[in-house]
């Protein structure tokens, strides 16, 4: 629970600074869970700094959807002078920012966006791996699992089990090297309390036989239940 307030802050400072919807995703779990919590001293917090316009040097026309080196274009406060420029929901021509219907510029502004959102993935904050790089097993989690799959595979590794555990911050954009920490275990479970999302986010992006660990019984994880996955998988069975 002590981590939404950090993770409220990543999601905006990601918002303005790269000018793109995020949605925070939480959970039941947390939202009823509780654990001491120090209040920050708030002068200590990273200030978030949008890209913001200033009006061209030489005089020319301000250009709304011309991109920085990553591909952010820059905030134009409303009614400063020389930012004029037209704003609305229909698709914008490059640079310019007029109405387009053209439809190669709008695969343009399609990837264009695509790839500011592949800069932020390089920018967020790497996984929390928590046991060795290499082994039989590697539990990769999100949210809300991460207590109680921490805490078993803490006991595992107690017991000399070759187990790891991966827990993700952001499941889009993803980090690269998520795929490369899998590929050094035998087998990677995703322990999650819906129908194993994020395990096929996780397939198709890294192309890891990656296998969902999948319940809704409107409870979390026991840490009991994991102990008996960790032992099911490490034995090469497979739980029905």
């Amino acid at each position: 629970p002590a981590d939404c307030f950090d993770a409220a802050i990543e999601a905006i400072r990601a918002a303005v600074e790269y000018m793109t919807p995020v949605i925070l995703l939480s959970d039941a779990s947390l939202a009823n869970g509780s654990e001491p919590w120090l209040i920050p001293d708030l002068s200590t917090i990273e200030p978030i700094e949008p890209c913001t316009a200033t009006p061209p040097a030489d005089g020319g026309p301000f250009l709304p959807f011309e991109r920085n080196e990553r591909g952010i274009r820059p905030w134009a406060v409303p009614g400063s002078p020389g930012l004029q420029h037209r704003i609305g929901g229909l698709e914008k021509k490059d640079l310019t920012g007029q109405i387009s219907y053209d439809g190669a510029n709008h695969e343009l502004m399609t990837v264009l966006r695509e790839k500011k959102i592949d800069r932020l993935g390089e920018t967020v904050a790497a996984p929390d791996l928590y046991g060795g790089e290499r082994g039989d097993l590697l539990l990769i989690t999100w949210g809300g699992t991460f207590g109680a799959v921490r805490d078993a595979v803490m006991v595992a590794r107690a017991r000399g089990r070759a187990v790891s555990h991966l827990h993700v911050r952001w499941v889009n954009p993803l980090r690269g090297d998520i795929g490369a920490i899998a590929r050094g275990f035998e087998r990677v479970i995703v322990p999650e309390l819906n129908r194993g999302q994020f395990a096929r986010r996780i397939r198709s992006e890294y192309l890891i036989d990656a296998q969902s660990l999948s319940r809704m019984p409107g409870k979390p994880f026991t840490q009991r239940d994991l102990e008996q996955a960790i032992d099911t998988y490490v034995n090469n069975d497979q739980p029905s």
